[in-house]
């Protein structure tokens, strides 16, 4: 058994696994048992303060800087942060600092590897010559005596670990490290996950203002060096207590809010005064969250404006170390987003109309381009109803008048002139500028009530028309006038791809059948000159046509029905000749067994 590990070239790219327990080379639990060293606040403070100094000058750093305190901080040898790929199989390395910097850019297995291991368990472990479980890590000079190793959480899920190496015996790590792996963690885990909210939104920040003046100096080391970062107004940022009231801020987040220093300073901002009452229960979610983990995920709320309106942001959080009631928060504006959203639905509602006027434009002048045939199915059944009206006058005129005759041409009159009016709802239907609807459908009923529409353009070109429609068929959701659109547009565009021929028959097959996930199928299959492989995307492209006449919009409009139905549409070559065109439509949903499917009528 072998496992891949992708690197910068100087780990192996496979190995094989050993036989070495996990068990053999842990030393978690005896760390919990060593002397634990003091607390050293004043230089934890000084690496959280790099921190975030380093979010105000180079957010892309961020890690790296964790890194190098991670090193300084732990007196490791190495140290340095491996983050999950997208695929989740492997981890990479992300920063490293000290002896194992060359590394960087290496990585190991997901499922075979400290890291990996780590995240299984979802706690800190302690690890000692990891080589003899993970012999690719023997590669990576020197070995590591000791390795450290807490999971890292971006947005509530481990997504990484950090860790620190020990490479002689004379270091030995013990709870107080742990608990600066992990309190250094959390504050990196919400500033990296502000930075990936920024670019995920897709914000332009404006570039980072020269601080103007400090506000005060604040004796804490800590809160000195924060500093840095209120003064940049890359983005809104506030000191608050958990209650409620806001003792600092940037001028970014009072822009955004419209108030000014003097009611910064008068006291008046409260955070949880600013918030509208449906976003108190998010808050109050959050709250709890800070409390246990220390920092609170960005989420999206609202704040209310000093007009009155209200100002949607995306906010994170992270509590102040040595203070169990005060934190900070980064504050970003969402209205040039939402502004952006709406453009877009706004934008996508014209566009929706525009091809609703662009269809209805085709079905009109598809009307015009059938007018002799639609003539002819209106001419039909009134002919015969003219018929059967002389035939009844005849049997009236006989002596005796024979009743039972006239009675029976005229129910032949009626039938007639339904037949009549039913071929002018059906034109009527197909001219009319409705709104879409979402009817229950049958397929093979929708194609019979189109296919004598196309009968004079048939007969004037010599075309055979066959049918193949199966038995039975799924029903499918849509607007009967846009599918019976698409359908004549395919009839049509076979038509006229065949009028050309000099020779050869003319054929034009229409099929319907189920498909193999449930939907309807149906085929349009002609014997015209076809399409060339590298082509048959191109009759969909808006404006092609290989006619002399028409705007080439027939079937760019069909492809836009059938993906507005959820369907596929597209277009394959006949062989040996010809041309065949195929859409896909979901069946209806929440049907099932019968009551689904739709028996076709002879």
């Amino acid at each position: 058994m072998t496992a891949s590990v992708a690197s910068n070239g100087d780990l192996p790219l496979e190995v094989t696994l050993p036989a070495c327990s996990l068990e053999s080379i842990l030393r978690t639990e005896e760390l919990q048992n060593r002397p634990r060293r003091p607390p050293d606040h004043a230089t934890e403070n000084s690496a959280l303060a790099a921190l975030v100094s380093s979010l105000a000058d180079s957010p892309s750093t961020i890690l790296q800087t964790l890194a190098d305190k991670v090193l300084e901080v732990l007196h490791a040898d190495s140290a340095g942060l491996s983050l999950l790929t997208k695929d989740d199989k492997r981890f990479y390395w992300a920063a490293i600092a000290g002896a194992w910097q060359p590394h960087i850019g290496g990585g190991t297995p997901r499922d075979f590897g400290p890291c990996g291991d780590v995240l299984d368990r979802n706690a800190p472990m302690l690890f000692t010559h990891w080589e003899r479980r993970y012999p690719y890590l023997r590669a990576a000079m020197p070995f590591a005596d000791e390795g450290l190793l807490v999971p890292f959480y971006v947005n509530g899920k481990a997504v990484g670990t950090i860790w620190a190496i020990s490479h002689n015996n004379l270091r030995r790590f013990d709870a107080e490290d742990m608990r600066l792996l992990e309190s250094m963690g959390r504050f990196a885990s919400a500033a990296y996950r502000t930075v990936e909210s920024i670019e995920d939104l897709k914000l332009e920040i404006d570039a980072r203002e020269e601080a103007e003046a400090k506000l005060r100096q604040l004796a804490d080391g800590l809160e000195g060096r924060i500093r840095r970062l209120v003064d940049s107004n890359i983005i809104g940022i506030i000191f608050w207590k958990l209650d409620g009231p806001i003792f600092d801020a940037n001028d970014a987040f009072l822009r955004i809010l419209g108030y000014d220093r003097n009611d910064l300073v008068s006291g008046r901002l409260s955070w949880r005064k600013l918030t509208p009452a449906e976003w108190r229960d998010a808050d109050d979610g959050r709250v709890a969250q800070l409390k246990t983990t220390g920092i609170a995920q960005p989420y999206e709320k609202e704040y209310f404006h000093k007009n009155g309106s209200r100002v949607p942001v995306l906010v994170g959080g992270t509590a102040l170390e040595g203070a169990s009631d005060e934190g900070l928060s980064f504050v970003l504006n969402l209205t040039d987003r939402r502004r952006a959203e709406s453009a877009a639905r706004e934008s996508e509602r014209r566009y929706g109309l525009a091809q609703m006027e662009l269809a209805h434009a085709n079905r009109i002048a598809t009307m015009g381009h059938l007018s002799a045939s639609i003539a002819h199915e209106i001419h039909q059944p009134i002919g015969a109803a003219i018929a059967y009206a002389s035939a009844a006058s005849r049997w009236l005129d006989a002596q005796p008048p024979n009743l039972q005759e006239v009675r029976r041409a005229l129910g032949f009159i009626v039938e007639s002139g339904v037949r009549a009016g039913d071929v002018i709802e059906r034109t009527r239907a197909l001219v009319k500028k409705d709104p879409p609807r979402k009817d229950r459908l049958g397929l093979n009923e929708t194609i019979r009530e189109v296919i004598p529409l196309i009968r004079d353009e048939v007969a004037k070109n010599r075309v055979s028309v066959r049918t193949q429609l199966a038995e039975t068929m799924p029903a499918i959701q849509g607007d009967r006038v846009q599918v019976q659109q698409v359908v004549l547009n395919l009839l049509i565009n076979s038509i006229d791809a065949m009028n050309g021929m000099n020779e050869g028959l003319r054929e034009l097959w229409i099929c319907t059948a189920e498909t193999d996930s449930g939907g309807a199928l149906v085929v349009v299959r002609d014997s015209g000159p076809g399409l060339a492989p590298d082509d048959v995307e191109r009759p969909f492209e808006a404006f092609y046509t290989t006619k002399s006449s028409g705007l080439g919009m027939g079937l760019s409009i069909s492809r836009s029905i059938i993906e507005a139905h959820g369907g596929q549409i597209w277009a394959t070559t006949n062989v040996p000749q010809g041309a065949i065109f195929q859409f896909i439509l979901p069946a209806y949903p929440g049907g099932d067994g019968a009551s689904s499917r739709i028996p076709s009528a002879h």
